[in-house]
């Protein structure tokens, strides 16, 4: 897997944009978003199926919708999944990866996890029966001006603000900050994973090193609506992908794995989900 764009300043130069120009996107981008699409992986080697959107694109003529949150968008990005372990980290991983990759080439984006129109959505993404569609975004051109209700939102959620790595990072147990010079080589890819988007910037990744073994673990922070809509899993496949980006641009070898729970001593407040193993 190649990384197409330069990690951190695209990390930096991404944000959630809620104001678009009136115009969609023009057919060289369709063209360059589809083709990336078609080349996403995952480490999960879970199927997650991506489509490009145009407003008016529900089966009956419906034009999608989001509630007064997104204004001037006409093109959107859904992304869903069958209903299988890691499923929603996959769906997370790929999505922020075409995330980043729209951010690469100017364009603005923002997850949306509630505040749209979701069963106009579904039509429009022709789901399968018990296919996961947890997210969409808009994608198109910003215009740079941001309408008094964005930043409200953004000033509520948080945006701006990250928390600090003691908080987030671990050596061998949770009561043991890693910093930055123990984590060596790895501080870029556990920087790249505090920088991270995630629903209401709630941050529920905690990370914990051991030997060669980075232990990612979610500590819950939302109250799920079921099961099937857990959007701090997306948030963990999310990190994933910041963490995955920046070690394959950095040249350190390693792999996801999901193993048996990990021998760290831990709270019910943390629930282990998979590890990097480096080689």
């Amino acid at each position: 897997m190649n990384v197409d764009f330069p990690v951190e300043k695209t990390v930096m130069d991404r944000s959630s944009v809620r104001t678009y120009e009136n115009r969609g996107l023009s057919t060289n981008e369709k063209d360059q978003l589809n083709t990336y699409i078609d080349n996403l992986t995952n480490p999960f080697s879970i199927d997650v199926t991506f489509r490009l959107l145009e407003k008016t694109a529900s089966a009956d003529g419906e034009k999608l919708g989001t509630y007064g949150v997104i204004k001037g968008a006409e093109n959107y990005i859904g992304a869903s999944a069958a209903d299988k372990e890691l499923a929603l980290e996959a769906l997370g991983y790929s999505f922020e990866n075409l995330i980043l990759y729209a951010t690469s080439l100017g364009l603005g984006t923002c997850w949306l996890g509630g505040t749209f129109n979701r069963s106009g959505f579904a039509a429009a993404m022709n789901l399968k029966e018990g296919d996961l569609f947890p997210c969409i975004s808009p994608v198109g051109y910003p215009t740079g001006k941001k309408r008094t209700l964005e930043s409200v939102m953004r000033w509520v959620a948080k945006s701006g603000q990250r928390k600090e790595w003691n908080e987030l990072f671990f050596k061998q147990e949770f009561s043991q900050p890693l910093t930055k010079v123990e984590a060596g080589d790895f501080a870029f890819p556990l920087e790249m994973v505090r920088l991270a988007p995630s629903a209401v910037n709630k941050q529920p990744w905690r990370i914990v090193q051991d030997k060669d073994a980075y232990h990612f673990y979610l500590t819950r922070t939302l109250k799920k609506d079921n099961e099937k809509i857990d959007l701090q899993r997306v948030d963990i496949g999310i990190a994933a992908c910041h963490f995955h980006l920046a070690a394959l641009e950095k040249g350190l070898p390693g792999k996801f794995q999901k193993l048996v729970e990990p021998e760290i001593q831990s709270t019910d407040q943390v629930q282990y989900i998979f590890s990097w193993i480096a080689n």
